[in-house]
């Protein structure tokens, strides 16, 4: 048989030979080690680093920063010009994820402004807010806007009404619920449940039920505190009855809105044809 070799056919040297056992097991060991490494670091990070998107802080974890801003809000708008502290309100209606149903918390605070005076009053209250907050007023489709933002993805908006007033809001954005919103504790009644019966009385309506109370925390540890009414049907009739509580001197007066001070207290009442929204507030120390 000829020993010659074809041309293009290249004799076969046999199975390539298999990697050494040594190298194998390195192998093995140093994606062991990079599998463990890169698991301490996932765990160190979700301890130790703050959240770097909104859907990483559940509605209970953002609810006391919300409370927080309130109290900021409150005692930046001063006594005088804080009108009421609104209630939560929480939205269920929105998704986080495709996959993830959320809900978000938002709070507004009312503020007095008299027409003309809107930028005044809203560059007045982002100079007094917390520098890392990074207040600013700028134009707006509707006028002058406050926006901020009061950490952890909370934002703070500001604009006016148009009837004397600024409604500043303060919104967590869609997130995972947790365990949910926890408003803060309301105490016994103050100062601004007498001044809120005697409105009512003033104005013939009745005073027995008792008001609905929210609260914010100011900076300084005491609260800010609003009482409100409840509607009730009938006529509101005018604010004519209020005069004499607000001595002729009414921050405001611009039917169907009329407020007025008495001693601490800021009264706020909306005095529509069909019901009468009284809302008596106590606001943050200078």
């Amino acid at each position: 048989m000829s020993g010659a070799v074809r041309t293009g056919w290249t004799p076969s040297t046999g199975p390539a030979a298999p990697a050494p056992a040594r190298r194998r097991r390195w192998l093995l060991v140093a994606t062991a080690i990079w599998a463990v490494l890169l698991t301490v670091l996932v765990w160190t990070s979700v301890r130790d680093d703050p959240p770097t998107v909104r859907e990483q802080r559940s509605l209970d974890q953002a609810g006391p920063v919300v409370d927080r801003a309130v109290g900021e809000l409150a005692r930046a708008s001063g006594a005088a010009g804080l009108l009421e502290l609104g209630p939560a309100r929480v939205e269920s209606s929105c998704r986080v994820t495709p996959f993830a149903d959320g809900a978000r918390l938002r709070r507004e605070v009312g503020v007095l402004a008299a027409v003309g005076t809107e930028r005044d009053v809203l560059s007045g209250i982002a100079d007094r807010l917390p520098t890392s907050w990074q207040a600013g007023v700028g134009p707006g489709l509707e006028g002058p806007e406050l926006r901020a933002d009061a950490g952890e993805f909370v934002a703070v908006e500001g604009r006016p009404t148009g009837d004397g007033r600024i409604r500043l809001t303060v919104d967590t954005g869609c997130r995972p619920v947790g365990s949910g919103y926890a408003p803060p504790p309301v105490t016994d009644a103050g100062p601004e449940a007498a001044a809120l019966t005697a409105a009512l009385r003033a104005l013939g309506r009745p005073a027995d039920a008792a008001p609905e109370v929210v609260t914010a925390p100011c900076p300084g540890g005491v609260l800010a505190r609003t009482a409100r009414s409840t509607p009730g049907p009938g006529a509101a009739g005018s604010a004519g009855g209020l005069t004499s509580l607000a001595g002729d001197a009414p921050l405001l007066d611009d039917p169907p809105v009329y407020a007025y001070r008495a001693g601490p207290v800021t009264v706020l009442a909306d005095l529509t044809p069909d019901a009468a929204r009284l809302a008596a507030t106590v606001g943050c120390p200078d």
